[in-house]
């Protein structure tokens, strides 16, 4: 169910290429996500829609601080006006910078879903997560070997086949 919903959610916010992603670009996006990297969202096809973003977030946040303004009102009733005022800043600081949050988080969701997808066109064969590393080993070691591009896919491909037998 929370699966779906995110889904839905990460559908509605990104605006996706009808482009497949090149190997190249795979290759690329793996290996800098492996290194927690930040990568460029233009190689995966997605661009980030800042209002729609904007609209989830204000209802996630309603959803959840609503309860919480309720139950804080009654503290805060009964304090100083000046400690008021003060938790009132602290707040708006964290709604503020939990939208930060928020996007670089959405971000994330977007890249793995999109190498994921890019990964079952290009080695349909090999799971994700038990060969991303493997593959990220290679392009690097392709790198160094000064593989060409047309090349690529089947130098990966050999060495992978080679690996698992």
């Amino acid at each position: 169910m929370l699966e779906l919903i995110k889904y839905k959610i990460l559908d509605y916010v990104f605006i996706i290429s009808n482009q497949p992603v090149l190997l190249q670009d795979l290759l690329i996006t793996n290996d800098l996500h492996i290194e927690n990297m930040r990568v460029n969202n233009a190689q995966l096809g997605f661009r980030l829609d800042v209002v729609r973003s904007y609209i989830i977030f204000i209802s996630i946040v309603t959803l959840i601080i609503l309860p919480l303004l309720y139950i804080g009102h009654m503290f805060l009733v009964n304090m100083d006006p000046h400690t008021s005022i003060l938790a009132s800043i602290i707040f708006t600081a964290f709604v503020f910078i939990s939208f930060n949050i928020f996007r670089e988080k959405l971000i994330d969701m977007m890249t793995i879903k999109r190498i994921k997808d890019a990964w079952k066109n290009h080695f349909p064969y090999f799971e994700y997560y038990d060969y991303h590393k493997k593959v990220a080993l290679l392009y690097a070691k392709s790198k160094k070997d000064q593989i060409s591009k047309q090349e690529l896919q089947v130098y990966i491909l050999d060495s992978l086949t080679k690996n698992d037998n």
